[in-house]
Parts: C-alpha cells; structure tokens; sequence
C-alpha cells in the first residue's frame, strides 16, 4: 500500500471539509469551544480566511505528497 498516496487523498479530503466549515457555517460546528476562541481573537471574518489559508496549506500538503509518491 501507498501510504504518501494515501495521506495526500486524506489531506485533500481534509481541505474540503475545512472550506465547508468555512463556508456554511453550521451553529453546531462554529459554536465549538475552539472556534469561538477563534472568532474572539481574530474576528468572524478573520476567522473564515484563517480556515481558508488552513485549507489552502492542507490542499499543497495533500497535492505534494500525491506528487512526490514514486510509482511502481
């Protein structure tokens, strides 16, 4: 098994789920502890770029690991 191929479809998956987030917004999801810690220091907005640049480096990590997989 291809374990780099496999953590680069994960990190892509990943990223997309962090832009969902982002993006919708669910209550139950942007109410976590976490998150609002988040949207305390940085702001609703600055909160939504931060998982962009998130998801972003998670979209490179995924696209590097998929590409740097030797074949055979």
């Amino acid at each position: 098994m291809n374990w780099n191929a496999l953590l680069g479809i994960l990190a892509l998956v990943y990223a997309v789920l962090v832009v969902y987030i982002a993006w919708k917004k669910t209550p139950s999801i942007w109410d976590m502890g976490k998150i609002k810690a988040f949207r305390k220091v940085l702001g609703e907005k600055g909160t939504v770029i931060f998982f962009y640049i998130w998801a972003l480096l998670a979209v490179v990590l995924g696209i590097w690991l998929l590409v740097a997989t030797p074949i055979g």
